[in-house]
């Protein structure tokens, strides 16, 4: 069996099987009034310590689902390898400090016959936007098989096509691993952010790198939200400068569910 092993365990996240676990479930301990069923989550992924809390934001939210959700369909920017369209993995597993989650290998199948869909081990050897949500899903589903998309250039109209394909049912939750702003100061960070949080309230399938290093996702689930009338909740905004770095410069972080 091929597995994708961690990439940036130790990194962006403990390495420690133990001290993982403590870490998402202490994120994940938050007193929350906001309850819902979400069908989509956006969440962010940089290191635990700048973006968790705002991804634990989005993850508390799948608790009355750990034993309904049983596939996570995960969609999210490439950082390293530029391509064209959507990547699928040639691993049968994706692995972390937490253990293996399987990868639907009938739906990856599939989807390598769509167009705009590559096999391309590369794109997910070394990109830590979906490993890094894996730990918080694996502490709140009980069981769950995995069809991870990295995106390259891509339309949000070939985005959408791919969403539409694998929706599904309660069974089916869709991830969209984005930051927001990068490398603005603070008070210039948190109005790029609230616009383009307004953007995304308003399902506008239109962003830009500036605004979401995930724009291409984001614009694939918002198309796809529009054409579904789905409606968006914000979870959070922050960035770094309100977690644990300078004010000088600093990353955007949202937190949105759809349903």
């Amino acid at each position: 069996m091929e597995i994708r092993q961690p990439a940036v365990a130790g990194m962006f996240y403990p390495e420690s099987p133990q001290d993982l676990g403590n870490t998402v479930k202490s994120l994940l301990a938050i007193d929350d009034p906001i309850t819902m069923v979400p069908k989509v989550l956006i969440v962010p992924h940089a290191g635990y310590i700048y973006s968790g809390t705002v991804a634990a934001k989005a993850y508390h939210l799948l608790e009355p689902l750990k034993n309904t959700i049983q596939r996570v369909v995960m969609f999210g920017p490439s950082h390293r390898v530029p391509f064209t369209g959507l990547a699928l993995p040639a691993a049968e597993a994706f692995n972390t400090p937490l253990g293996m989650i399987n990868i639907d290998k009938i739906a990856i199948e599939q989807a390598a016959q769509l167009e705009d869909v590559q096999i391309l081990d590369i794109a997910h050897t070394h990109e830590h936007c979906l490993e890094v949500q894996l730990p918080f899903l694996q502490t709140m589903l009980a069981s769950f098989k995995l069809i991870p998309f990295v995106v390259g250039h891509a339309s949000a109209e070939s985005v959408a096509n791919v969403i539409e394909q694998f929706w599904g049912g309660p069974e089916t939750l869709i991830v969209i691993s984005s930051d927001l702003s990068h490398y603005h100061p603070y008070q210039e960070a948190k109005t790029i952010d609230a616009a383009t949080t307004e953007k995304i309230k308003l399902l506008d399938y239109h962003l830009h790198g500036e605004e979401a290093c995930g724009c291409k996702p984001i614009n694939g689930i918002l198309l796809t939200a529009k054409r579904k009338g789905l409606e968006v909740t914000t979870l959070d905004t922050r960035n770094s400068g309100d977690t644990a770095g300078p004010k000088d410069t600093v990353v955007g972080y949202g937190a949105y569910a759809l349903r």
